[in-house]
């Protein structure tokens, strides 16, 4: 009876002292951003309202010769491109600044632009960046605003509206504290959407511009299939944002969006395509480490090839001859370290990569290939060549001889 007793208060001290998983509590934080085409700026408001949890401190990045008149609510200071903000902690504070929109890349054409009629801009630029200091286990509930000047009728974001139509729900579940990121576009505005096997694709343009608004749907038909095939997972929505010059005439990704000029082709004349190559970016969200920014890039150009030719838009013919295109425009690269890879050293990336797939099929004969490694590759976003080099392994049941390559030395 005394021993029952003893392990009876064991158990019950236990459970008592047991740690308990910090409840999550949230803050409510709303963006609202207006439009001043005049002016070719956004006028950019952040109210953050404390709920069981609160952000007590943000750190934002806030370049002065683009984001200026920054004012409101608690505590601001100012230290060369640094804006520290700490809200009221018992009611909601707000955060005013403006930001000037317009921006010309070296080379020419703008990757941010306003007009009368319209804007393009990514929304990492639009609310910029913040180390956040928050009530422990603390999350943000999120929503973003737009107020569109007069006869600007639309407006469209990497996210899903909700129930009013021109505000979204910010979600990000890598971070607690939820700020709009990727393409935006607004204004006299055209957009096709369609839902293709449960993603939202919306692909927009200016009006007047000729934009392959259906062509690109007709794409994604095709495409979306074969990207959850080989990665997965596909976003729950996609937006492809188009315009004709003096926007930058090539194509640029950002998280769950991409931005393609109109004038390049769904289908290059070499075989690649910028579209399915950016759209990789987009939904891998692969970056190389130091000096492996050919994987990213390699990876990306590789599955334009390889993904149009499982959809039936390349045939293996064309698709072969697009790869030897790679293998003649890369033959002088001996090395494939580089933080910037592009032209000859990604097409020798992609060959490298074509190696590599072989030889994955031949080992397993035929149950496996590169997208077994790319999806092994996925959680760790940021990959190297030594990552690259582990998973093949874990695959092959032994280091991959391709890899063993002067290339990667």
């Amino acid at each position: 009876m005394k021993t029952r007793l003893i392990l009876l208060l064991a158990l019950l001290l236990s459970v008592a002292t047991a740690p308990v998983a910090a409840a999550r509590t949230e803050y409510d934080v709303d963006y609202t951003v207006q439009f001043l085409p005049t002016a070719g700026e956004a006028a950019v408001t952040i109210r953050i309202t404390p709920g069981e949890g609160s952000a007590r401190r943000l750190r934002l990045h806030m370049p002065e010769a683009r984001y200026t008149n920054v004012r409101g609510d608690g505590a601001i200071t100012r230290k060369g491109d640094t804006v520290t903000w700490v809200p009221d902690r018992e009611k909601a504070s707000r955060l005013r600044f403006r930001y000037r929109i317009d921006n010309e890349r070296r080379g020419g054409g703008y990757d941010a632009r306003m007009t009368e009629d319209w804007v393009i801009v990514r929304g990492d630029d639009l609310i910029p960046r913040a180390a956040v200091s928050a009530t422990k286990g603390a999350d943000s509930s999120t929503r973003l605003r737009f107020i569109l000047p007069k006869g600007w009728g639309n407006v469209d974001t990497p996210y899903l509206r909700a129930n009013n139509g021109r505000s979204f729900v910010i979600v990000n579940p890598d971070r607690n504290f939820d700020r709009p990121v990727g393409w935006i576009i607004a204004g006299a505005v055209g957009t096709r959407r369609e839902v293709i096997e449960g993603t939202e694709i919306s692909v927009a343009g200016p009006k007047g511009d000729v934009i392959r608004r259906n062509d690109m749907l007709a794409f994604f038909n095709s495409l979306v299939p074969e990207f959850k095939q080989a990665f997965g997972e596909v976003p729950r929505k996609l937006l492809i944002v188009s315009a004709g010059d003096p926007m930058w005439r090539g194509g640029l990704s950002g998280p769950r969006s991409l931005f393609l000029h109109a004038d390049r082709p769904l289908i290059s004349e070499n075989g690649t395509s910028t579209l399915t190559h950016e759209l990789t970016h987009v939904i891998t969200r692969i970056r190389g480490a130091e000096d492996d920014d050919w994987i990213a890039e390699g990876l990306a150009e590789f599955y334009s090839i390889e993904l149009l030719r499982r959809a039936g838009l390349l045939s293996d013919a064309r698709a072969d001859k697009a790869q030897d295109w790679m293998a003649n425009h890369g033959r002088d690269i001996k090395s494939l370290s580089s933080n910037r890879s592009h032209g000859p050293r990604t097409a020798r990336a992609v060959q490298l990569l074509r190696e590599l797939d072989a030889e994955i099929r031949q080992a397993t004969r035929g149950k496996r290939d590169l997208d077994d490694v790319v999806q092994a590759l996925l959680p760790l976003r940021e990959v190297s060549r030594e990552d690259l080099r582990e998973q093949t392994e874990k695959l092959l049941g032994r280091p991959s001889r391709v890899l063993a390559t002067p290339l990667l030395d």
